[in-house]
């Protein structure tokens, strides 16, 4: 909801850390990489309880999935790269609420299976749009450094973190916040559904006898 406000500030404060780095010769795909094995490495913290190190690999992994975009931008964006994180962010984010379930699975599998579910609204509702967008070569003026055509909404990438982290920081808290953020996720589907269904009907009625 707030991606696009927050993302030049971001870009600012990572700019100096992603010089020094491409300065180095490190590659954007080698910290989309290594971001998600931080990502990985947060599963079993949680499932073994240890929640502030879960927290800090998961800050981790926010972190350099910013830095890998900012070198991308400094040295040369490519569609391998574009595809590498996106791919990686939506698995990481699915992979969060298992390790919550497999902490407590009789307190968090249930909540956990429907967050997991409403991911899999946003995450294939912006995945649809996104490849539609790019066939019609239309490019998302909110997100103009996006290797693919990004869709806002009500749930993006800050407001995941923001519940990641809170249920880092109170786990008690985790079927709650995992039910509420569902609930939230499943509204921006269904706005991205309307979206998507408004956005692409020109073509769809042009072809229509009586429509030309």
């Amino acid at each position: 909801m707030i991606d696009a406000r927050i993302l030049p500030l971001q870009r600012a404060a990572l700019r100096p850390v992603a010089r020094i780095l491409a300065g180095r010769g490190i590659r954007a795909d080698a910290v989309s990489i290594a971001g998600f094995a931080a990502g990985l490495l947060a599963v079993p913290a949680l499932a073994l309880g240890h929640f502030w190190a879960a927290l800090a690999l998961i800050g981790l992994n926010r972190l350099l999935d910013g830095l890998d975009g900012e070198i991308a931008r400094l040295t040369r964006p490519t569609d391998r790269g574009a595809f590498l994180d996106i791919s990686l962010d939506f698995v990481f984010y699915a992979l969060i609420p298992v390790g919550f379930a497999l902490h407590d699975p009789g307190a968090n599998a249930l909540s956990a299976a429907v967050l997991i579910a409403a991911f899999v609204g946003t995450g294939s509702s912006f995945l649809a749009f996104a490849s539609i967008a790019a066939k019609r070569g239309q490019t998302a003026r909110a997100f103009p450094q996006k290797g693919i055509y990004y869709l806002g909404g009500l749930t993006e990438g800050f407001e995941t973190l923001v519940v990641f982290l809170l249920m880092c920081l109170v786990p008690a808290w985790f079927p709650t916040l995992a039910w509420a953020f569902a609930a939230a996720c499943a509204l921006t589907t269904v706005l991205r559904w309307r979206m998507g269904w408004i956005a692409f009907s020109d073509l769809d009625n042009a072809s229509q006898p009586g429509n030309r």
